[in-house]
C-alpha cells in the first residue's frame, strides 16, 4: 500500500568514508541521502558520481554540468580524506597497530557526516558537520555559536585553527544557503518518492514449536517506524527481542520483533497482536497472532498483509585537518 503525504521536516545528509588497509573495499566512498533515501554514490574505484534515484537525472535539465561539477568535488574530497587520515594518525600516535578491526584485519577509517534539515512549515534550517576516526568522535560543528567541539585533546589544534580561519562561519553559511537550496530542489524533483508512505508486508515466523515467534515486517517507508507486540492492546516490554531497522535494496526497510510464548497457553494467543506504527501516525496496523499464519520452516516468506485499523490513541568542498 502506497500513500503520498506531506512531510514537514526534510533532511539532506552526506557521508564521506576514507579507509586505509581495508581489503576489497574502495579507499573512499561518498553517499548522499534525502529523507533516508539514497540519491547519489561515488567511490574511488569508479571515480564517478552517479544517481541512485531516477528522478535525480532531472537535475541536468536546469544544471547541465551538475554531475561533472560534483564529481570533481568528490575527487577533491577524496584527496582531503587521505590527508585527514594521515594527520589524525600522527595526532593519535597511530602507527603499525591500528585500532579499527575489519574482518579480522587491522585497518583505519575516517568518516565525515554533514548535512542540513529544512522545516517546510516554519522555514527553519539546521545543520551539522561531524568528523570521526576509528568510530570515535574527533571534531564537530556547534551550529548556533558557530564553533567547533573537540572531544579529543588531539583535535583541539584543529578547532583553534578552523575557528581562527572562519571555517565554522563558512560551513554554517554553506548549510543555510547552498545545502538548503539543494535540499529544496531535490524534494521538488523527488516529491512523489520522498513523501510517500509504504506499509509493510508482515510475516509470523517460528523455527520450531518451542522457539520465539517472530513478527517480520518488510517493504515499509520511511524508516521512522516501530514494530512491537501487544497484549489486549497494551505494548509489551518483557519477553520481547527487538530487531534493527535494516534497508532493503529497493529503498524500503525491514525489521522484526520476537516474542517468547513458552508460558502462554494456546487459548490466550488471540490476545496478542504484532503492531506496526509510523512515527507521527496515531494509527496502528495490527496482525493477530494466529497459529495458522505462522511459518515454522524457518523461511522468511510473506504470509499476510498488515491491515489498517482505526486510530488507537496511546555537498561542501573537502578541507584538510591542520597540522
Amino acid at each position: 500500500m502506497v500513500l503520498v503525504v506531506s512531510t514537514a521536516v526534510h533532511t539532506l545528509r552526506y557521508f564521506y568514508t576514507s579507509s586505509f588497509q581495508v581489503p576489497n573495499f574502495p579507499k573512499y566512498v561518498s553517499v548522499g541521502y534525502v529523507n533516508d533515501l539514497q540519491i547519489i554514490h561515488y567511490d574511488s574505484d569508479t571515480k564517478k558520481l552517479v544517481p541512485k534515484q531516477e528522478w535525480m537525472n532531472k537535475l541536468t535539465e536546469e544544471d547541465p554540468r551538475y554531475w561533472e561539477r560534483n564529481t570533481q568535488r568528490c575527487l577533491e574530497n577524496e584527496q582531503a580524506g587521505k590527508g585527514n587520515i594521515e594527520t589524525v594518525k600522527r595526532r593519535l600516535n597511530v602507527t603499525g597497530a591500528l585500532e579499527f578491526c575489519w574482518s579480522g584485519i587491522r585497518a583505519v577509517d575516517y568518516l565525515k557526516l554533514y548535512g542540513c534539515e529544512w522545516d517546510n512549515e516554519t522555514s527553519e534550517i539546521r545543520g551539522y558537520e561531524q568528523h570521526s576516526f576509528d568510530g570515535e568522535d574527533f571534531i564537530s560543528l556547534d551550529f548556533d555559536p558557530e564553533t567547533f567541539v573537540a572531544p579529543k585533546q588531539q583535535a583541539f589544534i584543529t578547532k583553534l585553527i578552523w575557528e581562527r580561519d572562519g571555517e565554522a562561519v563558512r560551513v554554517k553559511h554553506y548549510i543555510i544557503h547552498e545545502c538548503a537550496e539543494y535540499l529544496k530542489k531535490y524534494v521538488r524533483h523527488g516529491e512523489s518518492a520522498l513523501n510517500r508512505i509504504e506499509l509493510p508486508l508482515v510475516s509470523l515466523l517460528q523455527k520450531s514449536s518451542s522457539a520465539l515467534v517472530t513478527c517480520h515486517a518488510t517493504g515499509f517507508y520511511p524508516d521512522r517506524a516501530m514494530l512491537f507486540w501487544t497484549k489486549d492492546g497494551d505494548g509489551l516490554l518483557e519477553d520481547v527481542e527487538l530487531g534493527e531497522i535494516l534497508p532493503n535494496r529497493d529503498g524500503t526497510f525491514q525489521t522484526s520483533v520476537s516474542l517468547d510464548l513458552s508460558s502462554v497457553p494456546p487459548e490466550d494467543w488471540d490476545r496478542y497482536h504484532c503492531a506496526f506504527q509510523l512515527s507521527g501516525d496515531k494509527n496502528k496496523y495490527l496482525t493477530r497472532l494466529d497459529r495458522c499464519m505462522i511459518r515454522n520452516n524457518g523461511e522468511f516468506l510473506i504470509t499476510g498483509i498488515a491491515v489498517r485499523l482505526s486510530s488507537v490513541s496511546g555537498l561542501v568542498g573537502g578541507k584538510f585537518f591542520s597540522e
